[in-house]
């Protein structure tokens, strides 16, 4: 089940990690690198689609967070790239993240991930930690070569 679905958690926002498809992990080294994490990550309903990761859920109670992750491939990446590079045209970088960018505008690959607070209700003290967040960007980005990239900030991760 998507955290969509879930009422207990409330949308936030979309980050992606491009890559290239042929470097597309399985289902079991996503989950072999998520767990590397530890025991405050919740990996759930992994999907596999021919042999090679497609979908899953990450809940975060701790950082009050959850993520779903989907592979996308094909023409949606190839217009969502045209337009980056048109957006990210003017920024200067240097060293490894104008590499980093070079490796983005040639992927033809994407983990979408959606990020999402958990509501809690009864506690006002509690908030959402972003950090878990990065930290599975992260972790799937070195899984299989690719960029983290946060649309909101067009920061390269």
């Amino acid at each position: 089940m998507s955290l969509f679905e879930n009422s207990l958690y409330e949308y936030c926002d979309t980050f992606f990690v491009f890559l290239q498809h042929e470097n597309a992990p399985t289902a079991q080294a996503i989950q072999a690198s998520l767990a590397e994490l530890g025991p405050r990550y919740v990996v759930e309903n992994i999907k596999e689609v021919d042999g090679k990761f497609a979908s899953a859920t990450i809940r975060s109670p701790r950082d009050f967070s959850g993520m779903d992750l989907t592979y996308v491939a094909g023409e949606e990446v190839a217009d969502q790239l045209k337009t980056l590079s048109e957006e990210l045209r003017h920024l200067t970088l240097h060293g490894g993240a104008a590499d980093a960018l070079k490796k983005l505008l040639c992927a033809s690959a994407r983990y979408d991930v959606f990020h999402f607070e958990e509501q809690n209700a009864g506690n006002d003290d509690e908030f959402l930690d972003p950090g878990g967040l990065l930290l599975v960007i992260e972790k799937i980005a070195a899984t299989c070569d690719g960029v983290g990239y946060d649309p909101q900030s067009q920061d390269i991760l």
